[in-house]
């Protein structure tokens, strides 16, 4: 039996910086309403997700700040906007509880990654609050304290082997 792939194999584009600048409480999986240069563009991996965010707007979810390049040899008709919102596709359940975390003071939906699923184009956008500066340095202390403890474990380990 055939192992399915996983989602890092098969990621377009991730957002790192929505790891260091957001508490992420929750992820959320959900399909983009794309036009056909964008497809290709996307599949030629001309895409910058690093800006981008979630919006709740009259009942419907839409990504702001999505860079997808123009497709180079489309017309002028077929041509797309390289940074126009684009409609997310979620539950309508989902989408409001979407929006009241969105309404508390703090809350953002950055774009964490973006990836293929089944041949289709799929976004995984994370529910969280602003980390403030105080907060990103403790992180910085806790992953240098933590290195620090790791490298202790491996220097007394190696005297037993």
């Amino acid at each position: 039996m055939a192992k399915k792939p996983t989602p890092a194999g098969n990621l377009i584009a991730s957002n790192k910086k929505a790891g260091r600048d957001y508490e992420i409480l929750g992820r959320h999986e959900c399909g983009i309403e794309l036009r056909g240069t964008e497809v290709k563009s996307i599949r030629a991996g001309r895409v910058n997700v690093s800006d981008a965010f979630a919006r709740v707007e009259k009942g419907q979810l839409f990504l702001y700040g999505c860079d997808v390049q123009p497709w180079e040899t489309a017309g002028k008709w077929f041509q797309h906007e390289a940074k126009r919102p684009r409609r997310l596709l979620m539950h309508k359940k989902e989408i409001l509880k979407l929006e009241i975390q969105q309404a508390q003071r703090g809350y953002a939906l950055p774009l964490l990654r973006m990836y293929w699923k089944n041949g289709k184009v799929k976004v995984e956008i994370g529910s969280g609050r602003g980390k403030t500066h105080r907060d990103r340095r403790y992180d910085l202390k806790e992953r240098a304290e933590m290195r620090e403890v790791d490298r202790e474990v491996t220097r007394f380990n190696k005297g037993f082997y």
